[in-house]
């Protein structure tokens, strides 16, 4: 299986905290993935990785075997933790920038999903609730045809009532034959979408595998396993 990722024997380090040590893994095409841990465990140091945003300290990853950079950026659509969109601007604003910069944008796509929500195109960030900025850039970024979807945390700052709709719109339209990495500790309400797992604990890999595999293996859903793994 030809893979989209790949880690070979990467650490990053801050200072002397060792955020990742020496991680080697690779990420299949057409996969969706959990990134799975607590808190502290390395899950947005991963995705900032994959993004090129910061540099290893050792080691190296590559995308579609091409070193993180401009041309990467290309075929990966990336949902930070934290919204970076610009409060003053309406979402017609927001939508003409994400055209401008990536040619792979759906503006019909957008729309229509923008109008499922009846979210109006005329509205000013700074007046929407915080649930509603994050369901605007999930939306964005699943509006590009993107090879590799890097999605972290996309379901922490909304309500349940609300994360169904989120997953839904995950599933049905992402690019077909491309991977989607999700970073959650919300474990129970998204591993019904999941292929693989990864579980992340203090920097290392605890557990690697087909969530299919996992469950026969070890007779337990991946939220139970998560709990057990990761108990205080």
């Amino acid at each position: 299986m030809q893979s989209i990722v790949e880690f070979d024997n990467l650490t990053k380090e801050f200072g002397k905290k060792k955020a990742l040590d020496q991680i080697s893994l690779q990420i299949p095409k057409g996969r969706i993935i959990g990134l799975l841990g607590p808190n502290g465990s390395g899950k947005t140091t991963m995705m900032k990785l994959m993004n090129g945003l910061i540099q290893p300290s050792e080691g190296e990853v590559r995308i579609d075997g091409i070193k993180p950079g401009t041309e990467s950026k290309k075929i990966v659509s990336y949902l930070p933790e934290k919204t970076y969109l610009n409060e003053w601007m309406k979402v017609r604003d927001i939508i003409s920038f994400f055209g401008d910069f990536y040619a792979d944008f759906d503006h019909y796509k957008c729309r229509e999903l923008l109008k499922d929500l009846n979210i109006d195109i005329n509205d000013k960030l700074k007046t929407m609730s915080k649930g509603t900025k994050e369901k605007v850039q999930l939306i964005l970024v699943m509006s590009r045809k993107a090879q590799l979807y890097l999605l972290d945390e996309p379901i922490g700052g909304v309500d349940p009532a609300a994360r169904d709709y989120i997953l839904k719109t995950i599933l049905s339209n992402y690019n077909e034959g491309a991977s989607i990495i999700l970073s959650t500790h919300l474990i129970g309400d998204v591993e019904k979408i999941f292929d693989d797992v990864i579980f992340l604990s203090y920097g290392t890999i605890a557990l690697n595998g087909s969530v299919d595999e996992i469950r026969e293996e070890k007779g337990k859903s991946i939220d139970e396993l998560f709990r057990e793994v990761f108990k205080c």
